[in-house]
């Protein structure tokens, strides 16, 4: 076998840099000899047309894709790292040292799991100090994006210059600290009610070809109480449940949107919404001041519209479900129902359209059966 093959070879196996010493001890040549047959083939590389290079990074050498084609291979790379952690990467190589508690803070919760797997795979260092941890770069993350060194001050000024470029952007500090949002279609509204202008509607319950590579760059995602197991597989990010049955949940989603997204949302539109959804509940429970019917809820989602209408609750009362008749496990929900409640599925619109409907729904109902019992007798 040449020598040069042999180097080659192991430049492409290791997938990271390796020491010139390393090469001497695989070949069994000199270091003159390993030097000179390594900078023929870094030469060579330039020359031919090819997507892959060799850098040199101080008597270290790395085989890699060029940069313009990393972006278009990213799909079929499996040690590529994915845009949220990379982002959190590049906020412990800007910050660096950097302490744990202060990147959850300003990444999220979803950081855990990022600052996990850069740990296992080498790229930061992770080390206690008082009641958090203190995380660094390694020399592998220098190798890693082509830098000669794993100086502070050498990462600073070269992979964040990198990642600028890549994000287009002339504020890195907006870059790296940028959370990528996505909610499902039905929760939309809530970006609205909460002010936030730049995010991105998926359907992470049963994602296209092009939404499984989106969800991968998702830092935050909000979903359905109850589908996480379904959604994790597809996002690397934090993934948030929210319950919408009542005014109480869409006022807990609203505040848990402006807590973890603090940067994105307008504090004004918060309170705004925050308002209506007040004045909108208080609205109703007025309305079921003035109804005497006794009620009987089918379901868990009815009971809680009952609860918060103070309606009163009776085994003898009006038999009020949901319109879906049939519950996931295939139990028939609601046989003889007087009132039917219209659930997320059957009401287009925003949540708040979709809540007030709810209400209405059991309101109106109790109404129109009290005329219907009055005209009979």
């Amino acid at each position: 076998m040449k020598d040069v093959e042999i180097i080659e070879a192991a430049l492409f196996a290791a997938g990271r840099a390796v020491s010139l010493d390393r090469l001497v001890k695989i070949t069994g040549k000199s270091r003159n000899s390993v030097l000179k047959t390594v900078e023929s083939l870094i030469d060579s590389y330039a020359k031919r047309e090819s997507g892959l290079e060799i850098l040199e990074l101080g008597e270290r050498y790395v085989m890699q894709v060029k940069p313009d084609y990393s972006g278009l291979v990213r799909e079929v790379a499996p040690g590529e790292l994915s845009a949220p952690k990379l982002r959190t990467l590049a906020m412990i190589a800007y910050h660096q040292p950097l302490l744990q508690s202060k990147l959850v803070e300003m990444r999220g919760g979803g950081a855990y799991e990022h600052i996990r797997e850069l740990v296992e795979r080498g790229f930061v260092n992770s080390r206690p100090e008082g009641r958090t941890r203190s995380l660094s770069t390694t020399s592998l993350f220098a190798d890693y994006f082509g830098l000669r060194q794993n100086d502070p001050a050498v990462i600073k000024e070269k992979i964040c210059g990198l990642l600028k470029a890549e994000a287009g952007q002339k504020d890195l500090k907006s870059w790296i600290g940028k959370k990528t949002v996505a909610v499902s279609p039905m929760y939309e509204s809530l970006m609205e009610m909460c002010g936030i202008k730049d995010y991105l509607v998926l359907n992470p319950y049963s994602p296209s070809k092009t939404e499984l590579t989106q969800l991968l760059d998702v830092d935050v995602l909000f979903i359905t109480a109850g589908y996480l197991e379904k959604v994790s597989p597809y996002c690397e990010g934090e993934i948030l449940e929210l319950h919408s049955t009542t005014f109480e949940d869409l006022s807990e989603a609203v505040s848990r949107v402006a807590e973890e997204l603090p940067t994105e949302v307008k504090p004004e539109k918060v309170e705004e919404s925050l308002r209506l959804l007040k004045e909108s509940r208080e609205k109703y429970v007025s309305e079921a001041l003035l109804r005497e019917e006794k009620v009987k809820p089918a379901s868990e989602m009815i009971s809680r519209l009952i609860n918060d209408l103070n309606l009163r609750v009776s085994a003898e009362g009006i038999l009020i479900a949901p319109d879906y008749g049939t519950s996931k496990t295939g139990e028939k929900i609601g046989d003889g129902a007087k009132i039917l409640v219209p659930t997320h599925q059957s009401v287009e619109g925003s949540l708040l359209k979709r809540v007030c409907a709810k209400y209405e729904a059991i309101l109106e109902g109790l109404k129109e059966l009290k005329a219907k019992n009055s005209g009979k007798k």
